[in-house]
């Protein structure tokens, strides 16, 4: 959590710096739609190239489609809308790992994505 606000924090600096007040109006609402931008870059860039953000590296999980592989753009979209919406219904689609057989998070339930564990590495 603390690196994504990093990143909001560092993407937020260029937009402030051109446009000045983003607190009212379309300007507000540009700004809100450029972060979810910038966050579906940051999610999707890491998903497509390796299924692992740094926080997934650290906690040595990857995100995998059904036949084991490297998940698509369509699937990376639709798990970071997904998400995103579930976790702005007070975390529902997360909270649903806690009662699903496979512990799978409800946006990876739909689309067919899961989380593995790698390895450790010796």
């Amino acid at each position: 959590m603390l690196l994504v606000t990093a990143v909001i924090f560092v993407a937020a600096l260029p937009f402030l710096y051109t446009v000045g007040n983003a607190q009212t109006g379309w300007v507000h609402h540009l700004f809100q739609l450029y972060l979810v931008g910038v966050l579906f870059t940051y999610f999707s860039a890491f998903w497509l190239r390796s299924g692992q953000t740094l926080a997934m590296k650290t906690w040595r999980i990857r995100l995998v489609n059904p036949s084991g592989d490297a998940v698509t753009l369509k699937q990376a979209a639709l798990r970071f809308v997904l998400a995103l919406t579930g976790l702005l219904l007070a975390g529902a689609g997360f909270w649903w790992a806690l009662f699903d057989r496979d512990r799978q998070f409800f946006h990876d339930r739909i689309i067919g994505t899961r989380l593995v564990r790698e390895p450790r590495k010796t």
